[in-house]
């Protein structure tokens, strides 16, 4: 077989595996768009009851009336800049201050909260103590140490700007004013929750989950490359913040265990669904369209759903979580109907799986895209032998 030969043959392998993911998205696309109209008329029934059951805290609508510009203020404004402090020091928290996220852990721990009647001030701490645990979070992740990344946000990455020094510094002064923000809502709470609720805080935050999933995840090239350890790493590193987000407001304001039970499974189901995203972007995006270093995880050898068990399997996993989040959240709504605006996030989820797929798909050859070389060998190797 000459050259020509094998390139028209790897291109139809190519077709084949771009039309296979497509296939099988688009079939679960259609599924969704069947099930969203009963799912849809569960949660206007659910609304019908908050508005009708006195004893349903109601969502405040003055939370739901923020605008992301004016959660990004706030993710300035609620950490103090001392006039005596150093200016290099200075530069590097404005730089990452100045580029907050899409504020989706602050409105989720507004809208929790005022599900269960927690004050407005507390719910704002701890709202963006929780950005501020996350946005730490990354400034870490992308140290050369670690992820060596360029870029986050669409910007380039605080250690690169101002030197990795500054971005440390800048990272814990995060954390430390946002354990101050966490202690003043933990405060208010009853004497005999107080601990519950910092205990809970440690274990997502300390060596039990985010630290211990960072280490995985650095030591990631000497472990098994399966699922089960790349979704191990995600429950660390991703999963305890989106805990933390659901659980934590809904721990202040008294929410019973049983519906604490079912917050913990749709942020771990939620959580590792995110991840799954993120890690396909990783595959199938490019810098642009990411906001950040792209490819990195191949490069480095770090976990990535995907690379374990193949873009196809990712998608069916990430389905399989979207399902089991579904029945999660519709027997949580029996309960607390006040959360029924978390099914917008979950219809979300589904959105970013429909745009990274539909993207790769509109060019399935380029490097890195559903017929990049090492994806293909990879998943020729392991699914379509005889």
């Amino acid at each position: 077989m000459n050259k020509t030969s094998l390139s028209f043959a790897a291109l139809r392998t190519r077709q084949k595996r771009a039309n296979r993911v497509h296939s099988k998205y688009m079939a679960a696309r259609a599924l969704f768009t069947n099930q969203i109209s009963s799912r849809l008329a569960v949660v206007g029934k659910h609304h019908r009851m908050a508005r009708n059951d006195s004893s349903t805290v109601p969502i405040d609508s003055a939370f739901d009336r923020q605008s992301t510009a004016s959660l990004q203020e706030s993710f300035f404004g609620s950490m103090r800049l001392p006039s005596a402090l150093d200016s290099g020091f200075e530069e590097a928290l404005r730089h990452v201050l100045s580029n907050p996220g899409s504020m989706v852990r602050p409105r989720m721990v507004l809208r929790v909260a005022a599900a269960y009647g927690v004050d407005a001030e507390a719910a704002h701490n701890v709202a963006f103590a929780l950005e501020y645990f996350h946005t730490a979070s990354l400034i870490f992740d992308d140290l050369p140490c670690m992820d060596n990344a360029l870029e986050r946000r669409g910007v380039a990455c605080v250690h690169v700007e101002y030197g990795e020094s500054s971005a440390i510094l800048s990272a814990l002064a995060l954390i430390n004013r946002a354990y101050a923000l966490v202690w003043r809502a933990v405060a208010s709470c009853p004497a005999q929750s107080r601990h519950e609720v910092m205990d809970y805080i440690e274990k997502r935050l300390g060596v039990d989950g985010l630290l211990n999933g960072q280490s995985l995840d650095l030591h990631y090239s000497s472990l098994p490359h399966t699922q089960e350890t790349t979704e191990r790493i995600a429950l660390g590193k991703t999963v305890s913040l989106i805990r933390l987000t659901l659980v934590l407001p809904a721990m202040l304001g008294g929410a019973p265990a049983r519906e604490i039970q079912l917050l913990e499974r749709i942020a771990a189901c939620w959580g590792l669904g995110y991840q799954i995203i993120d890690d396909l972007k990783d595959v199938l995006q490019s810098e642009t369209e990411t906001g950040k270093t792209a490819a990195r995880d191949e490069t480095l050898d770090r976990p990535n759903i995907a690379g374990a068990i193949g873009i196809c399997g990712a998608v069916e996993r990430l389905e399989r979580l979207m399902r089991i989040g579904d029945r999660t959240l519709r027997h949580l709504l029996v309960h607390r109907p006040g959360l029924a605006f978390l099914s917008k996030l979950r219809s979300d989820l589904e959105g970013e799986l429909r745009q990274v797929t539909d993207c790769a798909l509109r060019d399935p050859y380029r490097e890195g895209g559903v017929g990049g070389a090492a994806d293909l060998a990879r998943e020729t190797s392991t699914k379509e032998q005889p």
